[in-house]
């Protein structure tokens, strides 16, 4: 029988630390992937995918892409709080978008996209969600499926080319 999911999943509120600091003041780039990462993990726990799943099913889920936009800062001591939400998924593959948010200001503060791919441990390669998690992502998608697709779904890096003319 499926989960009931909330629409979006929240993550485990997080504070960040001074290790996150880089020299500009602000969170470290690489610490917002941190974050994200331990969120999606709370996410996984929640689907039955966590870390017992690896050595229970001998299968995992690893990251194939990111993409991570930064819209306002974050500085030491600041209060976290991410939202996942599922996007879609097929047999192997795994579609999510998370927010991150200043925790008290409410201001967005970054977004990750994320595919991931099902992986079987013992060989390494791509293998199908077993029928269970299937039906869990099922219900997830049902549960997000009223959600609007956020903007920065899809978006594409680079330079505009009208960009340049006036540079």
């Amino acid at each position: 029988m499926a989960g009931t999911y909330p629409a979006p999943l929240i993550a485990p509120p997080m504070q960040l630390i001074e290790d996150w600091i880089d020299y500009n003041g602000h969170m470290n780039m690489a610490f917002y992937n941190v974050v994200f990462d331990k969120s999606v993990d709370a996410l996984f726990l929640e689907l039955g995918i966590g870390e017992d799943y690896v050595t229970t099913e001998k299968a995992s889920v690893f990251t194939a892409e990111i993409h991570v936009t930064y819209a306002q800062e974050l500085a030491l001591g600041d209060p976290i709080r991410v939202t996942c939400q599922l996007l879609d998924y097929d047999a192997k593959r795994i579609h999510l978008f998370m927010e991150m948010y200043h925790a008290e200001k409410g201001y967005l503060a970054a977004t990750m996209e994320q595919i991931g791919i099902h992986v079987s441990m013992e060989t390494r390669r791509s293998a199908p969600f077993p029928d269970r998690l299937m039906t869990e992502l099922e219900a997830l998608r049902t549960s997000h499926a009223a959600l609007p697709v956020p903007p920065q779904v899809g978006r594409v890096i680079g330079i505009p080319r009208k960009a340049h003319a006036t540079a």
